[in-house]
């Protein structure tokens, strides 16, 4: 392993390791690139290559790859055998959805605390965390070693919740909020914009009528 993965190679990880899981349990113990390249419509060569960047054992002729070692191989790349620390910032309907998402550990994400900056919420629990005052952020982020937050707040605070976020040594954001975030250098934020899913999808239906 080693090589740099594109970032379409990564956004292909998941899908093949869901696949993958459910082959393992099906009792299957290898897997081809041309079986997973009509699986996901994909060429036998995208797959060798995807395959090939993440394996730590080549795949045989005719056979393919180890399937358990394969499975193991891409929850190593994607981070997944190990738990990363997590805050929510939010505490609307899609913050107390991740809350409630018992098997969060199950993709690398160890929630620690949810944060919000309506005096109104803070002191309740949600999905059995207490919500805290986002001004309490940056010293809980040091003390629980936090460098991921998910971001779930109105429009008219995110880009001073996202700053608060960055200044407490937040490093990755995952932004459900549907507007651009502004980051220095070093910060990376995921965008996960619903207008643009849907916008996609009305373009296929428009074509197909």
């Amino acid at each position: 392993m080693g090589k740099r993965l594109s970032k379409q190679a990564i956004q292909r990880m998941p899908y093949y390791l869901q696949y993958l899981k459910t082959l393992w349990e099906d009792g299957r113990t290898e897997v081809s690139a041309p079986f997973l390249a009509e699986r996901f419509g994909l060429t036998e060569i995208q797959v060798r290559k995807d395959l090939a960047a993440v394996s730590s054992v080549q795949g045989k002729p005719k056979v393919g790859f180890r399937l358990f070692s394969l499975i193991r191989d891409i929850e190593d790349v994607l981070g997944l055998k190990e738990n990363h620390n997590a805050v929510v910032v939010g505490t609307g309907a899609m913050a107390q959805a991740f809350l409630s998402f018992k098997d969060s550990a199950g993709y690398g994400v160890s929630l620690k605390g949810v944060f919000d900056c309506n005096s109104e919420m803070i002191g309740k629990t949600i999905a059995g965390a207490s919500v805290r005052d986002i001004r309490e952020l940056e010293a809980f982020c040091a003390q629980e070693n936090i460098q991921m937050g998910i971001l779930a707040v109105p429009e008219s605070v995110s880009q001073k919740m996202c700053d608060i976020m960055v200044k407490s040594g937040i490093k990755a954001i995952w932004n459900f909020v549907q507007i651009y975030l502004s980051v220095p250098e070093g910060v990376l934020v995921q965008n996960e914009n619903m207008t643009a899913s849907l916008a996609l999808l009305f373009q296929h239906l428009k074509s197909e009528n």
